[in-house]
């Protein structure tokens, strides 16, 4: 078989470990989109594409593979469709999903003009990429002096959740669940704290079925869920495609397992939700 990273990094530590695994049987190549002029033609396309990066031109590439029949895990949709904040939001509460209450505004603007908040929220980049915005908000004078250092970004504004200070990180492949707790970067820092790996017992029961439940909704083969402990309630702050998912036993294992069943056929990729 032959397997293609699509990222600009195959040093990645998953993905270092997924192709050792491969390369005693199979063919494991990388292109990095960014810096790539001529999309792949019919003749040359390999059996199945992991798609690591999320880049527009990424994307596009990923789009030309799947129109001329080539696998990418995770699909092109499926991809985009998480870098939207505001479409998550929608598309995982009309499903029934546990995911916080999320507003969309054009900017900070009319926050500021409005004199929010009155309560603790949190404010991210609606488009979610490398060095967006994610901030806890307090209070009005804090809402300026965020709004005063990006002016133009397009947002969402989300209730701030209380919880512990500690975030479930949990990731899947081909619906293998793995886990950590990962102190939240909207927490105070605690020295010393570092992630910690968590085994499938140590799990509240039914959280791993609810990230299980995620890939089917969003239609997500190698996906991350970040969720809150509220009061003993699961709260799906945000959702990710091909996360790092560093650390974690078994997790290139699942992977390799996952690119050779789509590259031969019997898993098909899912296809997302419409917002």
């Amino acid at each position: 078989m032959r397997i293609c990273l699509l990222t600009p990094d195959p040093h990645h530590p998953l993905l270092a470990a997924t192709t050792a695994l491969l390369t005693p049987h199979h063919e494991v190549t990388w292109l990095d989109p960014t810096g790539l002029r001529d999309f792949p033609g019919p003749s040359d396309l390999s059996d199945v594409y992991l798609l690591k990066t999320r880049t527009p031109r990424a994307l596009a590439l990923a789009r030309h593979l799947e129109e001329h029949g080539a696998p990418v895990l995770n699909s092109a949709a499926a991809t985009e469709l998480c870098q939207d904040r505001t479409a998550m939001a929608d598309v995982a509460r009309r499903a029934g999903l546990p995911f916080v209450a999320t507003r969309t505004e054009p900017s900070l603007a009319p926050l500021v003009a409005a004199g929010e908040p009155a309560a603790p929220v949190v404010v991210k980049s609606r488009h979610s990429r490398r060095h967006d915005l994610v901030a806890r908000v307090d209070d009005a004078a804090g809402l300026r002096e965020l709004a005063a250092r990006w002016p133009d970004e397009p947002v969402v504004v989300q209730p701030f959740t209380p919880n512990d200070g500690w975030d479930h990180k949990l990731w899947v492949v081909a619906d293998q669940v793995f886990a950590a707790l990962r102190r939240s970067e909207l927490a105070e820092a605690v020295p010393g704290s570092r992630t910690r790996a968590l085994a499938p017992g140590e799990l509240p029961a039914g959280w791993a079925e609810l990230a299980r439940r995620v890939g089917e909704v969003f239609a997500l083969d190698v996906y991350g869920v970040d969720l809150l402990d509220a009061g003993g309630a699961p709260v799906i702050v945000d959702i990710n495609a091909f996360p790092g998912i560093r650390g974690q036993h078994g997790a290139p294992e699942a992977l390799a397992a996952l690119a050779l069943r789509t590259a031969t056929g019997s898993r098909r990729p899912r296809v997302p939700a419409v917002p």
